[in-house]
């Protein structure tokens, strides 16, 4: 095959504009809302911490996972298009399964960092030193690249031929394999299996993290000391929770034979939504981001 065609979310004009439209707001609330946080973090020196590196690696991550699937949809609407290249293809599967491995990576040693935080602040300093942050964050990234070169390889050795359209607005793994008319198939869903062990245990890490964490914080005697514990935790538990049941949905539930409503919703929820709430979550419950951003416009406007 030389190219796969994509699902359209409608034939008729006015929709796909419709369609056009709505992804390209949500494309650029994301896009202007994950800039926002990297900007206010990175000129504010009172934010270069260990939370705010990962945040900043966090957003960095939406930013990438929405611009690898979102873009082609909203010019195939425009275009009045279905078709995606073989090596777009290619491009697709595997940056969206780095940006999305790296990003359960991260939240995981974001979990883990509000753990030594809260439960061992004497330490803090001394186990997340900078170089530390760093190498969690590169190993991060590089586990990702492996996981990722992992599943593309799989995928994408496999013969397609029993069609080429696929069921899905970017091409998802799962769909794909639907496409295959070889046994081989099997190894691609050994290997969709091992990396949701692995999404199951980074999950359980978390929980665990935080039942230790709610369990010192509730040992606290000042009210205000649980404000600025649960105002940190609360939101990365939000994001972890989406993330995880939105991507969980879309990966281990039956594959329809048609286009389903429901796998469609689903990919919208784990490419789309993260990105484009993540920033929205963060800073609403972060004073911290709140207030820098409030100093980050007010020298702007002064400068005007």
């Amino acid at each position: 095959m030389t190219d796969f065609l994509l699902l359209g979310f409608s034939d008729i004009r006015e929709l796909q504009i419709l369609h056009f439209v709505i992804f390209l707001a949500a494309y650029l609330a994301a896009l202007m809302g994950n800039l926002l946080i990297i900007t206010t973090v990175t000129l504010n020196y009172e934010l270069h911490s260990p939370m705010f590196f990962f945040l900043i690696n966090l957003s960095i991550m939406d930013l990438g996972s929405i611009s690898v699937t979102v873009p082609k949809s909203m010019s195939n609407s425009l275009l009045n298009t279905r078709l995606i290249s073989y090596s777009g293809c290619v491009v697709q599967v595997f940056c969206l399964f780095w940006f999305l491995g790296a990003n359960l990576s991260l939240l995981t040693v974001m979990a883990y960092d509000r753990y030594i935080a809260i439960c061992k602040p004497l330490y803090y300093g001394i186990i997340m030193n900078r170089r530390a942050c760093i190498q969690m964050a590169t190993c991060a990234w590089a586990a990702s690249v492996i996981n990722s070169a992992l599943h593309t390889g799989n995928t994408f050795t496999i013969p397609f031929c029993h069609s080429n359209t696929i069921n899905q607005f970017f091409c998802e793994v799962p769909q794909l394999l639907k496409l295959s008319c070889s046994d081989t198939y099997c190894r691609e869903m050994a290997a969709l299996v091992f990396s949701a062990c692995l999404a199951l245990g980074c999950f359980v890490f978390i929980v665990v993290s935080y039942v230790q964490i709610f369990t010192m914080v509730l040992r606290i005697p000042s009210e205000q000391g649980h404000q600025k514990a649960f105002s940190t935790c609360i939101p990365h538990l939000i994001v972890v929770s989406l993330f995880l049941s939105t991507a969980s949905i879309a990966y281990l539930k039956p594959i329809s034979d048609s286009p389903s409503p429901l796998d469609l919703l689903a990919a919208v929820l784990y490419s789309v939504v993260p990105p484009l709430m993540n920033p929205v979550i963060y800073s609403m419950r972060n004073k911290e981001i709140q207030a820098s951003f409030r100093k980050l416009l007010q020298r702007f406007l002064l400068q005007k």
